[in-house]
């Protein structure tokens, strides 16, 4: 079988983000093979049967919201091992759902969609909530809402949990619009800001950088600032033609708000054109 080219996968990262109804899974996965060139059509299958086998684990519609929440603490946290630790944070594999599946370690963010793909197949009343600083798991309406904490092996969180977790963050009170739930283009772009996060740390990590940043401007609603991070990343890696004619780019869209911020990137531009000669 031959394995899709890196365009090819873009374009399917693309024309899945604009879907009705986007394949969280699948887009992560897409995120994964940007990252892992092993990681082909067999790989991303052999990751939604995994998620499928998980699903089967769970018991027949435990319940309510309280009791769906405790069963996949049970299967995926406990019997499983699914979790995370500080240490987490320091590897590109904890941002990967491939690699979340097989380490069973991840950041909470990649931690949550395992559990929201293995509780949607179940016919669990599932979705994300981005808590600031910490991604976890809703289940059931906002009158019942009950939160579990897959970093922390699926614990049940109380209002006072969710409470501390938003202080610890961002020194601010909880905010009832923090407890709505994210939709899957919400979650691919804050796993992907993870990694931009993660790689900028690193300057050897630019190619990362790059492309986490160029997934981003594939999604349908996008920052124009990451178009300047694109710039800059490719005058950075040597492509000074490429980095100058993105920078133009993004000056012609912020010069009706800034024209002098718009006139500062064009002088980038000439500098990094300069560069050739």
């Amino acid at each position: 079988m031959r394995r899709p080219t890196g365009a090819e996968r873009r374009q399917r990262f693309a024309e899945e983000a604009r879907s009705e109804r986007p394949d969280l899974a699948l887009l992560c996965l897409l995120v994964g093979a940007e990252a892992d060139a092993s990681l082909d059509e067999a790989g991303m299958d052999a990751a939604e049967i995994e998620l499928d086998r998980l699903a089967g684990l769970l018991p027949y519609r435990p319940g309510g919201a309280r009791e769906w929440a405790s069963a996949l603490a049970d299967v995926l946290g406990t019997r499983c091992g699914f979790g995370g630790t500080p240490g987490d944070y320091q590897r590109l594999e904890s941002s990967l759902l491939h690699e979340v599946l097989r380490r069973r370690r991840g950041l909470p963010i990649l931690l949550s969609v395992v559990w929201i793909e293995v509780a949607r197949r179940a016919g669990a009343p599932v979705y994300g909530v981005a808590l600031p600083g910490h991604f976890v798991v809703g289940f059931g309406s906002r009158d019942e809402q009950v939160l579990a904490d897959p970093f922390d092996g699926g614990r049940l969180l109380t209002g006072a949990d969710a409470e501390l977790l938003v202080a610890g963050a961002t020194g601010e009170p909880l905010d009832p619009a923090m407890l709505v739930p994210a939709d899957p283009l919400e979650i691919v772009l804050r796993i992907l800001n993870n990694i931009r996060a993660w790689a900028s740390a690193r300057p050897e990590r630019t190619d990362v950088q790059l492309w986490a940043v160029e997934l981003s401007l594939l999604l349908p609603s996008h920052a124009a600032r990451l178009r300047y991070e694109r710039a800059q990343l490719l005058v950075q890696r040597g492509d000074f033609l490429g980095g100058a004619a993105e920078l133009e780019a993004y000056a012609d869209v912020v010069e009706a708000v800034d024209p002098v911020a718009a006139e500062t990137v064009r002088r980038r531009a000439k500098a990094a054109r300069s560069r050739l000669n």
